[in-house]
């Protein structure tokens, strides 16, 4: 693929082209960091995430490079200190998806590295894509029975997480990702162990964050990602967010009803567990039988 020299990815290709890699498409590029689809050796491809956005771009540039970058793109001038935590945020991410190394319906690691701008890691191509579309789309009875299967799947990759001592704390549509028609969650860039506070006190709003991250994001517990999961649920089933006033939950299969509506509970003690989220929604992407007597 070719990018113009002075797009912020350019540079991050070129350090992995020099490490070996094949690149084959730029799949997305952020604040923080960089998606590619790459290969060596003639392997399978695999995704590459590159800690490495458009907030540092200025710092990899030359002094003539640079005063060209602010007239093509905008970007942020990080200093040397602000640049050092965000790869320590990073190296976080990279270390928190190896502890969860196994775990079913989470994206694993395959390989992680350094260079001298920035570390990466690969991990499987999910060719399905992630749970965005399923959200603008209108389904019919057994796509929607697929859609809440995958979420199903989340739920179970995020029991996993809180049984390793790990609250997500970042999930949307975004980061479930579908293989053969399994979702799993990723991007664990936002997560901190039970045991250790991380991160600001307060965060927010964001569509599918719970009300406690505006207090204490960085001591967020479990019932904060049972949260986003109903969030999300409730968007695909619902086709709105959830709001104070009526509800449109009327439109949800009647045996979710219940559970998502704790799910939603604005005091984290007072939602289910992960557990019973994901067998709701298992039971509930059971397709009913048309042939069964209505009562």
């Amino acid at each position: 693929m070719h990018l113009h020299p002075m797009h912020p990815a350019a540079w991050v290709l070129d350090q992995l082209r020099d490490a070996g890699w094949h690149v084959h498409d730029l799949l997305c590029f952020t604040r923080a960091s960089t998606l590619v689809l790459v290969s060596r050796n003639e392997t399978p491809p695999v995704v590459l995430k590159a800690g490495f956005g458009s907030n540092h771009v200025l710092a990899a540039l030359d002094d003539t490079t640079r005063q060209a970058a602010y007239g093509f793109y905008w970007y942020a001038e990080m200093t040397e200190a602000e640049r050092a935590l965000t790869r320590e945020d990073f190296r976080h991410e990279i270390a928190a998806t190896r502890a969860v190394q196994g775990a079913e319906h989470v994206v694993p690691l395959l390989e992680e590295g350094s260079t001298d701008g920035f570390d990466w890691y690969t991990m499987p191509h999910c060719v399905g894509g992630n749970f965005g579309p399923h959200l603008t789309t209108a389904l019919n009875r057994d796509e929607v029975a697929a859609g809440l299967s995958i979420l199903a799947d989340v739920a179970e990759g995020l029991r996993s997480l809180h049984e390793r001592g790990l609250v997500h704390r970042d999930v949307y549509q975004e980061n479930i990702l579908i293989h053969d028609g399994c979702g799993l969650i990723t991007d664990l860039g936002a997560a901190r162990r039970t045991d250790t506070p991380r991160g600001p006190t307060a965060r927010g709003p964001e569509v599918h964050w719970p009300p406690e991250y505006a207090t204490s994001y960085d001591r967020a517990t479990p019932a904060a990602d049972a949260f986003s999961l109903a969030v999300l649920t409730y968007r695909y089933l619902c086709a709105d967010i959830p709001r104070h006033g009526p509800s449109r939950l009327h439109t949800a299969p009647a045996r979710l009803r219940t559970t998502i509506t704790a799910a939603l509970a604005p005091a984290p003690e007072n939602r289910p567990a992960m557990s019973e989220l994901r067998d709701a929604l298992r039971q509930a992407a059971i397709p009913a039988d048309p042939s069964a007597p209505r009562s």
